[in-house]
């Protein structure tokens, strides 16, 4: 797979999570291996704990998770890892939740369209490139200089609104 592939981790019913972990890990361990970047086994064990499901999950949560692993572990631990993962474009940081997704774009710069279940919590990235280059003619014409472009937009997901119709 070549490091400007995108890796489709699609919400569908018939998702195998089992094959998109395993995808994105060794993903993940060609693109540190190209780079010349290190992904240490507590760093590559926090990028699999985000793995771990396709929801948003914080910092303290994945100390809880890793403590049985690496009983040492220290908060400390966890934010160097996830700031080399954020680094290496492995994960990325969603704002309104204080929490981190992996990155099913990685191996390149972009930016993100997040759709935010808030029954069943999971992230989906989206690349919105109409939307996208909508916003960047808007962002030229005000002479803003961008640090940097995300979208998150909280709903529901077509998984969750076949089991929870909506209300008139």
């Amino acid at each position: 797979m070549s490091t400007r592939q995108e890796i489709d981790y699609s919400h569908a019913l018939n998702h195998d999570h089992a094959v998109c972990l395993s995808v994105v890990l060794d993903h993940a361990k060609r693109l540190c291996a190209e780079r010349g970047a290190q992904l240490t086994p507590i760093r590559y064990q926090v990028l699999e704990l985000i793995w771990d499901s396709h929801k948003a999950v914080k910092a303290y949560d994945l100390l809880d998770k890793i403590k049985p692993l690496q009983p040492a572990a220290k908060p400390a631990t966890i934010y160097r890892a996830l700031d080399f993962l954020l680094e290496q474009g492995l994960i990325h940081r969603i704002e309104s939740l204080n929490a981190f997704v992996g990155c099913g774009h990685s191996g390149h710069q972009h930016e993100q369209l997040m759709l935010i279940c808030k029954l069943c919590h999971e992230v989906e990235e989206r690349s919105a490139t109409e939307v996208m280059q909508a916003l960047a003619t808007e962002i030229q014409q005000a002479n803003f200089s961008v640090h940097s472009k995300a979208i998150e937009i909280h709903g529901i997901c077509a998984k969750c609104a076949v089991i929870e119709p909506k209300r008139e």
